[in-house]
């Protein structure tokens, strides 16, 4: 068996009013009257009021920190650059996730952790953040690493999976997952429609996870089933790749109608795993992807809105930090369970490139 016994998360410092972002966008964009006003309703109807940052330069008109004081921006920042800023920043920020995991369970010795899984999609090199993370913290040097790179916002749930795996092992396994993305490093100023997308929706953060075999006195959430899904019709439609001035995403309005033509089967086909029925789920963790997935998820499979409210405040409060943010939703939910709460499922949702829909049932677990 397999328990997610503490959970952390983290932002870097700059909270951003999404209405700062967009006087930003329309600046450096330089969008013509129907245009910016375009943005400026995408960014209204998105659903977010905050997102964070590694660079305070998109709450700035002026006097930039990381971008160029020039028009245009230019010469705009180079992918070298661009991952330059990931490796200063995404140690510190994976490590305020891990402390925060890491503090909330006692007595828990770092050199007990036998596993150290990192996901990220938003930067890379290499000796990596795996390895900075071993020295940084003090784990073992014998540790075993994997590294889930490029994977995009259903990366945690691959995570979890190795999680599963190793904790059926007859060793004494405990498995440290760490989620960092910085997606407001990889900018890109073209007026395109993937652009605005892109530029209304993501932020940075980090989150941790700590599974281990046996579940820890309070809430725990056992790892009950994983079901995977590829609707290759929508491979184009969302995509993320290396260029020259950053990575670059492609992230069209389609979107949503693929994830609706394919949210039921995904449902019934984990649930058919363990012979269960919607109505013996209690609760939802559905990766706030954007607004429109939310409602399009809720009315496919028949949820209200106060049911889905823990996503909701995630994209209001962070914006969609690609693979830690189903991380930040299961957070919240798990802070706001009862021991009354015993046994009760969580069906989980999370999707990115491939088009790929990924799930996960969590149940439960309170121990005295």
């Amino acid at each position: 068996m397999s328990f997610i016994t503490s959970l952390g998360t983290a932002n870097p410092p700059y909270a951003l009013p999404q209405s700062a972002i967009a006087d930003f966008m329309v600046q450096t964009m330089r969008l013509e009257p129907d245009d910016a006003r375009k943005l400026r309703v995408l960014f209204r109807a998105s659903g977010i009021e905050t997102r964070y940052s590694v660079i305070d330069d998109y709450g700035r008109m002026s006097d930039f920190h990381f971008f160029e004081n020039t028009p245009g921006l230019e010469p705009f920042p180079s992918t070298r650059r661009r991952l330059e800023l990931y490796r200063r920043h995404a140690l510190s920020l994976s490590l305020e996730a891990i402390h925060q995991c890491l503090n909330a369970v006692p007595g828990l010795r770092k050199d007990a952790i036998t596993h150290l899984v990192v996901v990220s999609c938003t930067g890379m090199y290499a000796p990596g953040l795996d390895i900075d993370l071993v020295k940084a913290l003090g784990l073992n040097s014998s540790v075993e690493r994997t590294c889930i790179n490029f994977m995009g916002c259903y990366a945690s749930f691959n995570a979890l999976k190795l999680a599963a795996a190793a904790c059926l092992s007859p060793k004494a396994t405990k498995v440290l997952i760490v989620c960092t993305e910085l997606c407001s490093i990889h900018f890109q100023r073209e007026n395109s429609d993937d652009n605005m997308l892109a530029n209304g929706l993501f932020g940075d953060g980090s989150a941790a996870v700590l599974v281990e075999q046996e579940p820890r006195p309070g809430i725990n959430l056992q790892l009950a089933e994983f079901h995977c899904e590829l609707a290759t019709e929508g491979e184009h439609d969302m995509t993320w790749s290396v260029g020259d001035l950053g990575f670059e995403m492609r992230l069209s309005s389609y979107v949503p109608e693929i994830i609706r033509s394919g949210i039921r089967n995904l449902m019934r086909s984990l649930l058919a795993k363990l012979n269960l029925k919607p109505q013996q789920v209690s609760f939802y963790a559905i990766h706030p992807g954007g607004k429109k997935i939310l409602e399009t998820i809720e009315r496919e499979i028949g949820l209200t809105k106060d049911q889905n409210q823990v996503a909701y405040e995630v994209l209001r409060n962070f914006g969609n930090m690609s693979s830690p943010t189903v991380l930040f939703v299961l957070h919240e939910l798990t802070r706001r369970f009862r021991t009354q709460d015993h046994g009760k499922r969580i069906l989980s949702f999370a999707f990115g490139p491939g088009l790929t829909l990924e799930s996960a049932l969590f149940t439960i677990h309170f121990a005295p």
